[in-house]
């Protein structure tokens, strides 16, 4: 992965964090902040709690990331099947960031909810009442399961490295890139009243989503019309 595309991951997705991540996830925040924390308890126990629930939804979007990106492997053997894979992600993330613009509903048909079944919904629950530190890690992970248009945005960009390690990586970096909104808005409850900050976040990310799709079209054809290229970089 190069250094631009590094920086343009880790970009969309700080970005989308104080936009779209505090819209969809910030009621789940704010309700085991309000059920599982104690009023009483010190920064340094709220402190680890928030850290691990982080982590958790870390290590479900990079489990997500390696699964993503075997799949986009199995797909390319030569720069004809690269260069369709990669004609078929950017296409995806160009309707990707029209949809989260408002423009389009190509999220919506396509999210399929696993958090409508009866053994997640329970699951949730009694996690979300459980008051063990390591209840916030299994939270966490149960939280990156959610159907989220910013997770399919980055789960395409994964599919299109057409490999478990860099796609792993995507997904990586962007739950890392997350951090920051969530942490914080564990601290700060006015983070998620903030509607026209997160407005404008979302419209600066999800131009960058359109943006980035184009870009990705773009090597695709270039695999498609430069016989000279015969590795698949990571985009």
């Amino acid at each position: 992965m190069d250094t631009v595309n590094l920086l343009t991951i880790v970009s969309i997705a700080f970005l989308g964090s104080f936009g779209h991540c505090i819209g969809m996830c910030g009621g789940i925040v704010l309700a085991y902040s309000t059920i599982k924390i104690e009023p009483a308890s010190s920064k340094v126990s709220k402190t680890v709690a928030h850290l691990l629930y982080n982590f958790g939804r870390v290590l479900t979007y990079t489990i997500l990331g390696a699964l993503f990106g075997a799949i986009g492997g199995v797909a390319t053997f030569n720069n004809t099947a690269n260069g369709t894979l990669l004609i078929i992600a950017g296409t995806a993330m160009v309707l990707a960031g029209l949809s989260l613009m408002g423009k389009i509903k190509f999220l919506t048909v396509i999210e399929h909810s696993i958090s409508s079944s009866n053994f997640y919904k329970k699951s949730f629950q009694k996690i979300l009442h459980s008051k063990s530190n390591v209840s916030f890690f299994i939270l966490g992970m149960l939280n990156g399961l959610l159907p989220c248009g910013f997770v399919y945005f980055f789960a395409i960009t994964a599919a299109s490295t057409a490999s478990p390690f860099y796609g792993a990586l995507v997904m990586f970096i962007f739950g890392v890139s997350t951090i920051p909104a969530m942490f914080s808005l564990g601290f700060l409850s006015s983070l998620a009243s903030a509607t026209s900050f997160r407005n404008m976040m979302m419209s600066l990310s999800s131009v960058a989503v359109v943006l980035y799709g184009l870009f990705t079209l773009y090597n695709g054809y270039d695999y498609l019309t430069n016989p000279l290229r015969t590795i698949l970089q990571c985009h």
